[in-house]
């Protein structure tokens, strides 16, 4: 039985060359997948280790969690704690670091770092004059205020020299740094794309602390002391507000952030590699059911000279074995190509990657063999049980071949009931797994019924195939003749149109949800933030206040409380003019009422701690300081405005450092070019703060949105790829069993350009009707998914983007017919003697 499954592949290699494609494919998203991700993480990794490879002890802050007393920052380390450190027996060396944000600009204005993050950070020199993390490249390092260096990266992409003037922005004013040297580093900030700026210490503390305050001191071990027994020795000495973790610890750390970092990019490619081979199956189903069918007298000779049921199922297992290991090994090379395409493509759209070696791991090669033979195996093992089924003397009368009323009538059964079931758990799913599993079940119900589907579907476009004479009443024939292959071969294309069209509509739905919200959460013109989404310095909402055209302003300050045990964020504005800038429908009270000690709050906060109008809660400062604040307003919360609202002159004296989350701003012009340009000037052209309007908001989301689209996009078309590539095989051998009927065609006068016309416009149905139902299913996924974002997205509704879903129909015609041109083109040529006689 293996020779003859050996002889069968060998003998049907065309036909089975597309069904080892549709799996090469699936099986090359599964380990291309495996090997992007296991690169990516490898890359980042290795950074981070060597990063720290002249720590071997770290010392951090540490705010207990019992100290309830205040609710800001934790506190930072001081010089005299890096002091006695240093003094510790076992230490080598010690390094004070103090970081935070520094938006560098370019020589045109524009911030360098518009794809990662930008860093700023002290040069610590040890004994040597040198700081062993930061290598200078050319120059000389930051040695006083008004001194900067860059990375090399950065440095190269704004076209700084040392001795250049550097503008840079920290929290609020533009600094101008005169550029002393140019560093290298292993930082993975800067490897992703980011940037790194670095002060001399006193700067830094300046900028992003206290005078003799540090964020971190990283300690070197001295020669033949661990790291275990360093850390030891060193937590004698530390006070309570400080820990020491060991170096190898913070490498094993970073690792499991970058690792968990990846999960989600990982599963969300290993869902649509799933997707490929979920379309991949029944490309080899419909192949092997159709194989089968033409070897059934092939099948029933082997059973008539004494072979078993088992043997000739056997038969056909190994046949797919064959062709699934075959596949599996091909896509693990396509899959590799994949993995180091990705990289290439990620690198060459901004999204820098650390460099890195090329990481094939064994759960790739695993996958890809176990895939590929296991799926293939799946798919072919009912055709050839249904084969072995058959008596011998049936098969070889090819009395077979129609299915019987009651297996029909139980398909059709099964298949409603799932569908039904799919649609109930769709509509009423309270969260994704549950909408997920709903969804699982009607694609599967559909596809059970969409041979019983296919017969009115395709009869309703009858009246059009007759504009095309006799090959449109030929191509409708025989598109309803085998209806559970029809059906076999729309669902592939099927399945890749419903995602396609589900996340179309809920990203049309949401960019108007978006618009909406920006027009109706905001009376403001313009609102001011940090290109970094850092916080603002307390002057800018300043200067914005006295810029000529601005009539009212207010900024959106972060106030941490603890309200009881709980952590909690108040947010201070403006309580005389946050009612022009904002608008917030209330239930109970207003923004009147905001001033003193009276607060307003949004309905799921007052909700969640039990608070009515008139409600008096206690809320504890960053001071430490009590205070008794009155709910003078409760309104509806949006994705823009929400939280507790109080006036800032209750809460700005309490806060240990007063900055901003955005400034709101409202202008005499309304918003215009000339206006935005006077607010820009009025802030020193700082390359870090960002003004937008509300349409700038609904672009950057917009922009957002289309390139999530774009990327998803292309995953997906990976399986309509394998769904074109089911329909050209189907047709193919379609066209081969039906050689007689296609020569007494040609025997009777069809011309070779009307067969070919016959086998597109079938190919044409086959994939309209694939794509009808897949619109038809994308549109209610979209629509049963924004239930679900409608719970935390108010202004959510659904929206049809008509003309996409038009564009989807036309491509799904398009596709099938290209995908017609091979077979018909071999139908037309097909010598109609040889063909009446073949068997």
């Amino acid at each position: 039985m293996f020779r003859t499954a050996l002889r069968s592949v060998l003998a049907h290699k065309a036909r089975l060359l597309m069904t080892v494609l549709a799996v090469t494919l699936g099986v090359a998203f599964v380990s291309g997948t495996l090997v992007f991700t296991s690169t990516v993480t490898d890359a980042y990794k290795n950074s981070s280790q060597k990063g720290l490879g002249n720590v071997d002890v770290a010392i951090q802050p540490h705010k207990s969690d019992n100290d309830r007393s205040n609710p800001g920052e934790t506190p930072r380390l001081t010089q005299r704690l890096l002091d006695q450190v240093a003094a510790a027996p076992g230490v080598a060396s010690v390094t004070g670091s103090v970081s935070g944000f520094a938006a560098v600009a370019d020589k045109h204005g524009g911030l360098v770092s518009k794809g990662g993050s930008s860093g700023g950070a002290n040069y610590y020199p040890g004994a040597d004059g040198k700081d062993a993390r930061y290598p200078m490249k050319s120059g000389q390092a930051p040695a006083r205020a008004g001194d900067l260096a860059l990375d090399s990266k950065t440095a190269e992409r704004a076209g700084y020299r040392v001795g250049d003037i550097v503008r840079i922005s920290v929290d609020g004013p533009v600094l101008q740094q005169k550029l002393t040297g140019i560093f290298t580093t292993d930082d993975g900030n800067v490897s992703a794309g980011g940037s790194l700026a670095l002060f001399d210490t006193a700067t830094a503390q300046k900028l992003y602390a206290e005078p003799g305050q540090f964020d971190q001191i990283d300690v070197k071990a001295a020669e033949n002391t661990s790291q275990n027994a360093l850390k030891a020795d060193l937590g004698r000495i530390l006070p309570e507000d400080a820990e020491a973790t060991t170096g190898r610890k913070l490498a094993d750390d970073q690792a499991k952030d970058i690792a968990e970092s990846m999960d989600g990019m990982t599963t969300g490619m290993l869902v649509f590699a799933g997707v490929a081979l979920f379309v991949s199956i029944f490309i080899i189903a419909n192949t092997f059911t159709m194989l089968v069918a033409q070897r059934t007298k092939e099948l029933a000779l082997l059973r008539a000279v004494g072979a078993t049921r088992r043997q000739v199922t056997r038969s056909v297992l190994i046949e797919a074995l064959l062709v699934g290991t075959v596949a599996a090994v091909a896509g693990l090379l396509v899959g590799i190509g994949m993995g180091a395409l990705l990289r290439s493509v990620m690198g060459s759209s901004g999204t820098e990657i650390p460099d890195g070696p090329l990481v094939i791991p064994s759960s790739a090669v695993i996958a890809s063999l176990v895939v590929g033979t296991v799926v293939t195996m799946l798919a072919a093992w009912l055709p050839g049980r249904r084969a072995a089924k058959i008596p011998p003397i049936a098969a070889m009368n090819s009395v077979h071949a129609v299915a019987t009323a009651r297996s029909l009538a139980v398909r059709n059964a099964i298949g409603g009931i799932l569908a039904a079931v799919g649609v109930v758990t769709s509509v009423l799913a309270k969260d994704e797994s549950v909408m997920g599993l709903g969804a699982m079940l009607l694609v599967i119900g559909v596809f059970v019924l969409t041979p019983l589907l296919s017969r009115p579907v395709i009869a309703a476009v009858a009246p059009l195939l007759s504009a095309f004479g006799m090959p449109g009443k030929l191509a409708r024939q025989n598109a309803v003749r085998n209806p559970r292959r029809t059906a076999a071969t729309a669902s592939a294309l099927m399945i890749g149109l419903t995602l396609i069209t589900g996340l179309t509509v809920i990203a049309s739905s949401v960019q108007q949800a978006i618009d909406k919200m920006a027009a109706d959460s905001l009376k403001a013109d313009y609102v001011v933030v940090m290109a970094s989404m850092h916080d603002l310095s307390p002057d800018i909402a300043e200067k914005l206040a006295a810029t000529a055209d601005v009539t009212v302003s207010s900024p959106m300050r972060p106030a941490p409380v603890f309200i009881g045990d709980k952590g909690e964020s108040l947010t201070g504005v403006d309580g005389a003019t946050i009612g022009r800038l904002v608008k917030a429908d209330f239930t109970d009270g207003s923004f009147a009422g905001l001033s003193g000690k009276k607060v307003v709050v949004d309905e799921e906060t007052a909700k969640s701690h039990g608070w009515k109008i008139n409600s008096s809660f206690t809320v504890t400062y960053e001071d430490g300081r009590r205070d008794s604040l009155t709910v003078s307003g409760v309104y509806e919360g949006t994705q823009m405005v929400q939280g507790i609202m109080v006036d800032n002159a209750t809460v700005t004296p309490h806060l240990t450092e007063v900055n901003d989350r955005q400034v709101l701003v409202k202008t005499a012009s309304g918003g215009s070019a000339a206006t935005e340009e006077r607010l820009r000037k009025a802030l020193g052209d700082n390359p870090a703060i960002q003004i937008q309007s509300k349409a700038d908001i609904s672009r950057e989301v917009a922009k957002l949105i289309g390139l999530m689209l774009n990327i998803l996009y292309g995953l997906l078309a990976m399986a309509v790829i394998i769904a074109v590539l089911g329909v050209v095989n189907t047709l193919a051998m379609s066209v081969s069993e039906r050689q007689r009927e296609i020569g007494m065609l040609r025997a009777i006068g069809l011309g070779s350009s009307s067969v070919q016309r016959m086998v597109r416009l079938e190919s044409m149905i086959i994939s309209l009707f694939g794509g009808l139902l897949g619109v038809a299913l994308g549109v209610f996924f979209g629509w049963a998914a924004g239930e679900l974002i409608s719970t935390g997205m108010p202004t959510y509704e659904l929206a049809l983007p008509w003309g996409r879903l038009a564009l989807f129909l036309l491509l799904a015609a398009v596709v099938g017919m290209l995908a017609a041109l091979w077979p018909a083109r071999r139908a037309a040529r097909m010598n109609m003697l040889m063909a009446i006689k073949a068997d």
